[in-house]
C-alpha cells in the first residue's frame, strides 16, 4: 500500500511541499508538516512557512520571550483561526531510548523525533527551558476523510521527509525552496522554479 492511498500507512511527520502548479492562495508554495493522518480520520497539519505581521504577546504575552525568531505568530492554515497551536523540539532527544514520557516537558506531546505540541495553557517557564524551539501558530490546515490523497494524486503536493529544524528556521520564507533543493533529481530542480513563470 503506498502513502498515497487512505488505507496506506500513516503520514504523520512528514512534509506535504506544494508543488508549482498548486496556486491556492493559502497553500501555494506552502510547507506544511501533517500532524496526524489516518486515512478514515484525514489529516491536519501546520503550514510552517507563513509569517504573519503579529507578535506572539499579541495573543499569548506569557510566551513571547521564548518563541523563536522572529517572534511571530504563524499563519497555519485556514481552519480554526481563532485557536493557537504550540510547536516544540526538545534538545538532544530524536525519539529514541531515552526520549520518554517521564523526560519529556511538561505538557509535551511528542509527534516525530525530537519535534511536538506544547500545551499552551501550561506555565511557559516550566515548558520552555526544556525546548530547543518553540513556534505558535494560530489556525490549522485540515483534510477529511481521503481528500489529502485525492490531492496528492492530482499532483498537488510532494510527500517528503521532515527534519527537525524545517518548524524553527530563521528564515521561513524560503524554506519551500530549501526543502526541495536537499531531495534528490528532478525535484531538487523545481526549487528554482520561477515564482511567476510568465515572467521569463
Amino acid at each position: 500500500m503506498s502513502a498515497g492511498r487512505p488505507d496506506g500507512p500513516s503520514m504523520a511527520g512528514r512534509l506535504l511541499v506544494a508543488t508549482p502548479g498548486l496556486l491556492e492562495p493559502a497553500f501555494r508554495r506552502a510547507v506544511v508538516l501533517l500532524l496526524d493522518h489516518t486515512g478514515s480520520g484525514g489529516a491536519i497539519g501546520l503550514v510552517l512557512n507563513r509569517p504573519t505581521e503579529v507578535d506572539v504577546e499579541a495573543v499569548l504575552p506569557a510566551w513571547q520571550r521564548f518563541v523563536t525568531p522572529p517572534g511571530r505568530l504563524f499563519r497555519g492554515g485556514p481552519v480554526g483561526l481563532d485557536g493557537a497551536l504550540g510547536l516544540v523540539s526538545v534538545p538532544g532527544s530524536a525519539g529514541g531510548p531515552a526520549a520518554t514520557a517521564d523526560t519529556d516537558p511538561l505538557g509535551f506531546s511528542r509527534l516525530v523525533g525530537s519535534v511536538g505540541v506544547v500545551d499552551l495553557d501550561a506555565p511557559p517557564e516550566v515548558v520552555a527551558p526544556g525546548t530547543a524551539g518553540l513556534r505558535v501558530f494560530a489556525g490549522h490546515a485540515g483534510w477529511s476523510a481521503g481528500q489529502l490523497e485525492e490531492e496528492i494524486a492530482e499532483g498537488a503536493w510532494y510527500v517528503l521527509e521532515s527534519e527537525a529544524g524545517d518548524a524553527f528556521t530563521d528564515d521561513p520564507e524560503v524554506l519551500w525552496s530549501q526543502v526541495l533543493r536537499r531531495q534528490r533529481g528532478l525535484r531538487a530542480l523545481v526549487a528554482s522554479f520561477p515564482d511567476d513563470p510568465s515572467a521569463n
